[in-house]
């Protein structure tokens, strides 16, 4: 599914340049669950954005789905960014005055799916996370974990064969955080590729491969099932 070659990115900082990768190869195929740890300032960040097409890399060369994204145009992108690929932030970004309903909603617009079409999509995602019974609710009326779970579903709708979850279980107690990682778990049997930023070791423990960054570098790359 994915294949990293020799990826660096480099910032310009004053007289300075910050490489936040460095020579970063990697491969990832279809199915996996992967957790990336790593001090602050690892580049764990910068890797989930070159990931998820955000951001370019300086140098080396990105295949994701065997087209490398270096010779997609701007309209590409968006594309694989919109359909391919399923973001969930540790903030969940959810917008306030929407519904949890149209939030999971709003990849279908940018898709020009109609309005009848996105409702009947969006409604089972909500279902297999647990909210059945409060998509009509703003996130303000619901709690963290369910609106990290409105993220989830938002990040679905649009069934990517990818999910990229930074720190996803961040913002959360530990009940809740826990049962976040057991829907991602569950995704992760029904198929979806799933890649996780995380410090928490407990998260790391359920997935089925580490990667250790530090520096900008992979120092581990560990298969634990």
């Amino acid at each position: 599914m994915i294949e990293l070659k020799d990826i660096s990115k480099t910032y310009r900082m004053g007289n300075l340049d910050i490489c936040a990768l460095c020579g970063v190869t990697l491969s990832v195929k279809q199915g996996e669950l992967i957790a990336i740890m790593g001090p602050s300032g690892s580049g764990k960040s910068t890797l989930m954005n070159v990931l998820g097409c955000l951001d370019r890399p300086t140098n080396g060369t990105y295949a994701f789905e065997s087209r490398e994204i270096s010779a997609m145009t701007d309209d590409e992108l968006a594309h694989v960014r919109n359909a391919k690929i399923g973001f969930v932030f540790q903030s969940f970004n959810l917008l306030p005055r929407f519904t949890a309903l149209k939030n999971v909603e709003m990849p279908l617009i940018y898709s020009g799916v109609p309005s009848r079409l996105r409702t009947e999509r969006a409604v089972p995602v909500l279902e297999q996370v647990g909210l059945q019974d409060r998509m009509h609710h703003r996130p303000t009326e619901l709690s963290g974990g369910q609106q990290q779970r409105v993220a989830i579903a938002r990040a679905l709708v649009n069934h990517p064969p990818l999910l990229l979850a930074d720190e996803p279980t961040g913002n959360l107690d530990s009940r809740s955080g826990a049962e976040i990682l057991n829907i991602l778990v569950d995704l992760n049997n029904r198929g979806v590729t799933i890649m996780i930023v995380t410090h928490d070791h407990d998260i790391a423990s359920r997935c089925k491969r580490i990667i250790n960054l530090k520096d900008g570098m992979i120092v581990g790359d560990q298969v634990t099932a």
